[in-house]
């Protein structure tokens, strides 16, 4: 081939882009070598096509479909350019909030199945914790005779409004034990566990204990914790809360499901 045309191969290697993409950018005519040689039908480039091949390869880095690219090869300018990377940016920002969503995702629910990894599933014991933001839904309106579902349905259909993201893990809130011990499966409120809450679990000592079980079903652990609270002179005067470590994600038989309950706790003053 003559000094003043490339190869495919030289092409790419000057160009950065891959053989096999400007061979793909040829076939769909949105890019093509200056001839083909008459012998053996290779692609023969220009020097100069480098620069060209620059704009498509700036947009694709954009990630502006090819069509879109391909409208524009030939009749461009700043304004045209101006509106389609204002039009991509609006495109990007959506994606960004997509996977800081998914990151949130990953990241709480990682944390929560590891722990449930790591319990002893009979031990109660008072841990200190930090802060933990949280979006706490309103009042759960229990009826007579309906069971746990209900209220939990409701809080999902104002999952928008509260901007509650219903992938992230959701837990029961009581306002104090004496209400978790009355009726442990019907929670004050619902909470979800949420990195960009705007509501916050209080940093502090909290009594924690764990059950298997499916959603409003705690089996003996009221009374294991009540018992426990007694025996260590401890009081319990704030809320509750119960955090569903491993869930329909990780089980798919209910009766798996580990929740932690962890109530928050301080030693009775001496002479109470």
């Amino acid at each position: 081939m003559k000094d003043d045309y490339l190869t495919i191969r030289e092409f790419s290697k000057l160009s950065g882009i891959e053989s096999t993409t400007l061979r793909y950018w040829d076939e769909i005519g949105l890019f093509s070598p200056e001839k083909r040689d008459p012998q053996n039908n290779y692609r023969c480039y220009t020097p100069q096509q480098i620069i060209a091949a620059n704009f498509i390869t700036v947009m694709s880095r954009l990630n502006i479909p090819l069509k879109t690219i391909a409208g524009a090869v030939n009749n461009r300018d700043p304004e045209s350019i101006m509106e389609m990377i204002e039009q991509q940016e609006k495109v990007l920002d959506r994606e960004m909030m997509k996977l800081r969503e998914s990151y949130s995702i990953i990241h709480t629910r990682r944390e929560l199945i590891n722990r449930g990894l790591k319990v002893d599933e009979s031990e109660i014991s008072v841990v200190r914790w930090g802060e933990q933001e949280i979006i706490l839904g309103p009042p759960s309106e229990f009826v007579e005779g309906k069971t746990f579902f209900e209220p939990f349905i409701q809080f999902c259909r104002q999952a928008k409004e509260l901007r509650v993201n219903l992938n992230l893990p959701i837990g029961g809130y009581h306002e104090n034990l004496e209400n978790f011990l009355r009726a442990p499966g019907r929670p004050d409120r619902f909470f979800s566990i949420d990195p960009m809450g705007h509501s916050k679990r209080e940093a502090g000592d909290y009594l924690v204990c764990y059950v298997r079980g499916g959603y409003g079903e705690f089996g003996d652990l009221p009374q294991r914790m009540a018992a426990y609270i007694q025996e260590s002179s401890l009081v319990c005067d704030g809320p509750v809360y119960a955090t569903y470590l491993h869930d329909e994600v990780c089980y798919r038989d209910p009766d798996r499901y580990l929740v932690q309950v962890a109530a928050t706790v301080h030693k009775a003053s001496a002479g109470r």
